[in-house]
């Protein structure tokens, strides 16, 4: 059951990271910056799949704003989970949440974060409402 203090949100996608030597820093456990980018390949993945990254009309989403809770550091492991929620949308904007987890079984949750998006258009790069197809897939 979710917290009053929690914003509201449901699970929209898992997305498997294959992690990669490169991935790691000199310390031996994933680069911090890396975990965004765990973030935004699960999101764009889960919009791709929706197909909300770039609609016919040349809108779609843009980051506006990003953060992200490190739990624990990632040691070497072979593949993680990255769980996308989404929350309710506003009129030109809507929340993204992530966790970052082991692949395995029981696995800790390594990091949480949020992005929120913007509905755009890609030409002018104008703020836009919320389409109808992506208020639905929010709900």
């Amino acid at each position: 059951m979710q917290n009053e203090q929690e914003p509201q949100r449901k699970l929209v996608s898992v997305f498997r990271i294959q992690v990669r030597w490169a991935d790691f820093d000199a310390n031996r456990h994933v680069n911090n910056v890396t975990y965004f980018t765990y973030f935004e390949q699960a999101r764009v993945d889960w919009l791709q799949r929706t197909g909300m990254q770039t609609t016919l009309e040349n809108e779609g989403p843009v980051v506006v704003q990003t953060a992200c809770n490190y739990r624990m550091a990632i040691p070497f492991v072979d593949a993680l989970d990255v769980r996308v929620y989404v929350g309710p949308a506003g009129r030109k904007s809507f929340p993204t949440y992530y966790e970052i987890v082991g692949a395995e079984e029981s696995a800790p949750v390594y990091a949480d974060g949020q992005a929120i998006m913007v509905w755009t258009d890609r030409g002018s790069g104008e703020s836009r409402p919320v389409p109808d197809a992506l208020r639905a897939l929010l709900a």
